[in-house]
């Protein structure tokens, strides 16, 4: 369980500096130099690093972290930054599984009770958490569970779908028979179980 005490009044440009990490490459140690160098001169951006420590993409020392060399890959960076916070900022999840700028007043509360601190501190705490969760992914891992029971689903109807068609072949002997194998597809609103479906049909169905 954890609960950062890095914020910044700098809080809404935090976007903007993630995927200026992303992009830049990862130097030997990130100091408040190359904090400068990359556009963010202010003393109010200098909470950054700590806030980088915090979400691991930086080792107590300064050193970029195998976290942030992932980070770096577009494809893979909001899984990263959605891990990074849920493991900086667990207690918060544990009070509210997906928080939402409507949390805000128990995300605040939080932040106040847990550091005692003031009302000022607890509401950048509480903005900075927010505006990192723009950038996050929190559902990869469970899109990838539903993908996976879905897999565990069609499995079967892979394999019956398989041995009729078999046995079409093999008792036709050359006439030209048709058959029809039915799909139920699960309600949800998760494109990606569609298309775990559907690429399976097309490489053990149609190829």
């Amino acid at each position: 369980m954890a609960l950062p005490s890095s914020y910044t009044s700098s809080y809404s440009t935090l976007p903007e500096f993630f995927g200026k990490i992303r992009d830049a490459q990862a130097p030997d140690r990130f100091t408040n130099q190359i904090l400068k160098d990359l556009g963010y001169k202010s003393n109010n951006h200098r909470p950054f690093i700590p806030l980088m420590k915090a979400l691991g993409f930086l080792s107590a020392d300064g050193s970029p972290t195998q976290r942030d060399q992932e980070y770096r890959n577009h494809a893979l960076s909001e899984r990263i930054m959605g891990e990074a916070i849920k493991e900086a900022y667990s207690d918060l999840f544990l009070i509210k599984s997906k928080p939402t700028t409507k949390d805000n007043d128990l995300i605040t509360g939080k932040f106040k009770s847990y550091h005692n601190v003031s009302d000022t501190v607890a509401n950048l705490m509480s903005k900075t958490f927010f505006s990192l969760l723009k950038i996050a992914d929190l559902d990869y891992n469970q899109k990838q569970l539903s993908t996976e029971k879905i897999k565990d689903k069609i499995e079967p109807v892979k394999q019956g779908a398989s041995e009729v068609k078999e046995k079409v072949i093999k008792e036709t002997n050359g006439l030209g028979l048709h058959y029809n194998i039915q799909i139920h597809l699960p309600a949800t609103k998760d494109i990606e179980v569609y298309n775990a479906i559907f690429k399976s049909l097309k490489e053990h169905l149609i190829e």
